[in-house]
């Protein structure tokens, strides 16, 4: 099940990206091309993709640039990169930039499948906060792009809902009492590698704390008020960071450099 993940197909070679489309429809996937970076820009500010896969080199605006473009148009939007030539520069550029994998043509297609149904598994948020306000409209827009979103600010129900993965968990300064470290000390005893984001207002946050906070494997920090596109670049980098893990040694293919 590809729970109607949508893939924009990018190459200036119009029957490379149209077959490849027609190829993702059949597997379940809802996909159209574009044949120039330009093309796919336009696309990009009409509709909603999921994901984009695009040709390296193309004559009007390579595969870089439009990762660039799309980082700042919609930043946690996966971009994946196909290429026909050995990979060189500017496509280690566009993983250390991040980009999420680079495929040789032609394509390993079920390598490709496989690293599209990952993208189509979104990682559930939890939160662990007593700032309503903070957390109202960051997640309605994160529910309106698909994600499931629990908001709770209880440690004692934190503890009952956390999963070994396909979570990430945001941990407020305040939550009915406990202190942040110590919950995310009992989050290690549980579960040693889910990932863990803290949010501070910025007057609770400590250089001693956030040093503790390392040791402990942190994923980050995000400063209130935040945006919802914020919160999303944090998950889609820890996202990155997995699908890398996986997917390094798979003939073919380059992962995210990101670290």
């Amino acid at each position: 099940m590809n729970e109607g993940l949508r893939v924009l197909v990018v190459d200036d070679d119009w029957q490379m990206a149209k077959t490849l489309a027609d190829v993702l429809n059949l597997k379940g996937f809802e996909a159209e091309a574009a044949c120039s970076g330009n093309g796919a820009l336009e696309m990009l500010e009409e509709d909603r993709f999921d994901c984009v896969i695009t040709d390296v080199k193309m004559p009007d605006v390579n595969g870089v640039d439009l990762l660039r473009a799309i980082k700042s148009m919609r930043p946690h939007l996966p971009v994946v990169f196909m290429t026909a030539y050995a990979p060189g520069d500017l496509v280690h550029e566009g993983l250390r930039e991040g980009a999420c994998a680079s495929f040789v043509k032609p394509l390993d297609i079920n390598a490709l499948f496989w690293l599209l149904r990952e993208l189509a598994v979104r990682s559930s948020i939890v939160i662990l906060d007593d700032d309503t306000q903070c957390w109202r409209t960051v997640r309605e827009c994160l529910e309106k792009r698909g994600f499931t979103v629990l908001r709770i600010s209880d440690p004692v129900m934190l503890m009952q809902v956390l999963k070994p993965s396909g979570q990430v968990v945001f941990l407020g300064p305040r939550a009915n009492g406990a202190t942040r470290l110590e919950i995310l000390k009992r989050i290690r005893e549980r579960h040693g590698s889910l990932p863990v984001v803290l949010t501070t207002d910025g007057r609770e946050q400590t250089s001693s704390e956030m040093e503790k906070a390392r040791g402990l494997n942190v994923q980050g920090c995000l400063c209130k008020p935040f945006k919802a596109e914020e919160l999303l670049e944090v998950v889609a980098s820890i996202r990155r960071s997995d699908l890398a893990a996986v997917l390094r040694g798979c003939p073919g293919m380059l992962v995210s450099q990101m670290p």
